[in-house]
């Protein structure tokens, strides 16, 4: 269950690589797999050497520390029980941003995703994810 200043992974090549819940959307108390967040870039990804003022590297990060973004939850570390009876509870918090449309920010999703996603109609980032419990 993700809160107010609750600090997540961000487990897409955004640039991001933990952010801080700021607020729920939908008038939750706490997110769930599948709820839309909005967050705040506290720690920035740094995608190699930067010596030298390399324009690669900035290209690709394409949020910056201190940005406030949207973002969806695809893990939770609170347990979650599912319809069929089984339980599921994952080691991290983790999010994807996204834009306001809702499409992904980032190209690929490293790490797996809850399949809580399809019903919520994140079909998109389904689909990114290598695989989904």
């Amino acid at each position: 269950m993700i809160q107010l200043k609750t600090m997540v992974n961000c487990i897409d090549n955004s640039g991001a690589a933990i952010v801080e819940c700021v607020k729920v959307l939908k008038m939750h108390r706490a997110a769930k797999i599948g709820d839309r967040i909005i967050v705040v870039v506290q720690k920035q990804r740094s995608f190699g050497p930067e010596s030298g003022g390399s324009v690669s590297v900035s290209a690709a990060n394409k949020v910056r520390r201190g940005d406030i973004r949207h973002a969806v939850v695809v893990r939770t570390r609170s347990k979650m029980q599912r319809k069929d009876g089984s339980v599921v509870r994952f080691d991290d918090n983790a999010c994807v941003l996204i834009n306001k449309t809702g499409e992904p920010i980032g190209t690929r999703i490293s790490g797996i995703v809850g399949a809580e996603l399809r019903k919520n109609g994140w079909s998109k980032i389904l689909s990114l994810a290598p695989m989904h419990l």
